[in-house]
């Protein structure tokens, strides 16, 4: 058999980045995202403290034979939130159920969810901020007093009875805690908030994954792929399956750092993790607003890109990296974007104080 190995190059670099580093769930890059989910407390790499407290968490709740505290998980997307809700059910020995809040539409379909849970079950919302106001209410009973009240008949004839749920544990997962109604926030005994990882962290991870994969990557190509990854799981296993196809084609089945820099550079994808659009942000505030402020609506119209996509997503790993700044009056970029522009010579010419 004869193998194209350029008809191939030409398919991997249609792949582009828009979908390698998003950081949302993509179907059809991410549909064997579950082979490489960490099943125990111990394989979920970074975050020492906070695994150790669910660890006692846990091992209470089993001892004492209930079902562990409704718990709620804040982080940015990609970062291991529905992983860890998996590993949660996987220590206490219970099974999990999953759902997303804009699935949940009215509130006879969480009913009729928690009246079918078992014992010490482990219910994981994603997305819960989205949760509608009536179902958030039935919601309330059903985590303090393990029942919902429930309206039969209508009109005069109408009354309410009070169904009893099985002893479960919600574990609610958002990416906009701000977003999650006081009220509800406050009936989770148990806190997580899972920051962006560090590119050690980030190394084992990729290190774990390849084995899975069974592909090799010698330790410099991985320390660069972990650098590259946005400080994010789900980017890094993403990328790994790309350059793992490069590797096949370019380096007989090895992940180099060679391959790493050739496929990185087919992709878009630059040695800090910046792909077409963060530059194309960063250039465009320089270039049009003279380095900003400029407001969120008006840049998502310059770039072509949903405001909602540019908040959510290329902000937050520009900020984290100093390359953008928010301010009352918009957004603004640093003498750092600058630089990695090579458009100093700007800082003078548009009268800018760092």
């Amino acid at each position: 058999m004869v193998v194209d190995f350029e008809s191939e190059l030409e398919d991997l670099e249609k792949l582009g980045s828009d979908k390698l580093m998003k950081k949302e769930y993509v179907e059809s890059e991410d549909q064997h995202e579950n082979v490489l989910r960490p099943l125990r407390l111990e394989d979920f790499q970074g975050h020492g403290e906070m695994k150790e407290n669910l660890r006692i968490f846990i091992s209470a709740a089993k001892e004492r034979e209930e079902a562990l505290d409704h718990t709620f998980i804040v982080g940015p997307p990609g970062l291991g939130k529905t992983t860890l809700a998996s590993i949660i059910a996987n220590e206490m020995h219970s099974e999990i159920r999953m759902t997303s809040a804009p699935a949940l539409d009215k509130p006879k379909d969480l009913a009729g969810i928690l009246t079918n849970l078992n014992e010490n079950t482990v219910f994981f919302i994603d997305e819960i901020h989205r949760l509608k106001p009536a179902i958030e209410e039935m919601l309330y009973i059903a985590m303090e007093d393990f029942e919902i009240d429930w309206v039969i008949g209508q009109g005069p004839a109408a009354r309410t009875m009070r169904v009893p749920l099985p002893h479960f544990t919600l574990v609610g997962a958002t990416t906009k805690a701000g977003s999650v109604s006081s009220p509800l926030a406050s009936r989770f005994g148990i806190n997580i908030h899972i920051d962006f990882y560090s590119d050690e962290e980030l190394a084992l991870i990729i290190k774990r994954s390849s084995g899975i994969l069974g592909v090799k990557i010698d330790d410099d190509a991985l320390l660069l792929l972990a650098h590259c990854s946005r400080g994010t799981p789900r980017i890094a296993n993403r990328l790994l399956r790309r350059l793992r196809d490069y590797a096949f084609v370019l380096s007989d089945g090895v992940i180099t750092k060679k391959t790493v820099e050739e496929g990185l550079r087919r992709l878009g994808i630059d040695e800090n993790g910046l792909e077409k659009m963060d530059r194309s942000i960063l250039r465009t505030i320089i270039e049009y607003y003279q380095g900003g402020p400029v407001g969120a609506d008006t840049l998502s119209i310059s770039v072509g890109e949903a405001v909602e996509s540019l908040e959510d997503f290329y902000e937050p790993y520009l900020i984290q990296q100093g390359y953008l700044k928010r301010t009352p009056r918009g957004r603004c970029v640093t003498r750092k974007a600058y630089q990695l522009l090579g458009m100093e010579e700007r800082i003078a010419d548009q009268g800018l104080l760092f």
